[in-house]
C-alpha cells in the first residue's frame, strides 16, 4: 500500500496539473481538434468521477486500497495506449447522456429558473430586513439623545446669572 498521503500527492501531480498544464500546451502551441476532444473527454470523465466521489464521499474511502485504485483509475485516463478517457467517455458517458440530453436540459432550465426566483426573492427579503435595521438603529439612536437631553438638560440664561 502506498498509503492515503502519497497517492492523494501523485494524484495531485498526475491527475490534475499534468493534465491542466498539457491542456493549457494544446490550447496555446498546437489548437489541433483531436487533441483538444482528447482533453475534452478526459476532463468530463474527471469531472463525473470527482462529482460522484463527493457524493459518495462517507461511503467510498474507506474501503481497502481505495486510493491506490482511484490513482490506477487516472493512469489509465491518461494514457495514450489505452485511451482510457476516450473509451470510457465513448462507451459509457456518451450513449447516457445522448439519450438523456432532452431531460437533462430541461432539468438545467428549471433548475435556472427556480435558482433566479429564489435569488429576487431573498434579495427583497435582505433588502426589506436592511430597511428594518437601518430604522431601529435611527430610533435607538435618536432614544439615546432624547435620553442624553433629558439627563443634562442644557444651561439657560437664568442658572447661567445664579452661577456668576
Amino acid at each position: 500500500m502506498l498509503g492515503h498521503f502519497l497517492c492523494r500527492a501523485i494524484l495531485m501531480v498526475f491527475g490534475y496539473a499534468y493534465p491542466a498544464y498539457k491542456c493549457f500546451k494544446t490550447v496555446e502551441n498546437e489548437p489541433q481538434t483531436e487533441h483538444l476532444r482528447l482533453w475534452c473527454h478526459y476532463w468530463i470523465i474527471v469531472a463525473i468521477f470527482t462529482v460522484l466521489e463527493r457524493i459518495m464521499d462517507a461511503s467510498v474511502p474507506w474501503l481497502p486500497m481505495y486510493a491506490e485504485a482511484k490513482l490506477a483509475l487516472f493512469i489509465y485516463l491518461l494514457s495514450s495506449q489505452m485511451k482510457g478517457a476516450e473509451y470510457l467517455y465513448n462507451s459509457l458517458l456518451k450513449p447516457f447522456l445522448v439519450e438523456h440530453e432532452a431531460e437533462i436540459d430541461r432539468s438545467i432550465r428549471e433548475v435556472k429558473v427556480m435558482a433566479g426566483d429564489a435569488i429576487v426573492r431573498y434579495w427583497g427579503r435582505s433588502l426589506t430586513f436592511a430597511q428594518i435595521c437601518l430604522l431601529e438603529s435611527f430610533r435607538y439612536v435618536s432614544s439615546l439623545s432624547a435620553l442624553q437631553a433629558f439627563l443634562h438638560p442644557p444651561a439657560t440664561a437664568a442658572q447661567d446669572t445664579k452661577q456668576n
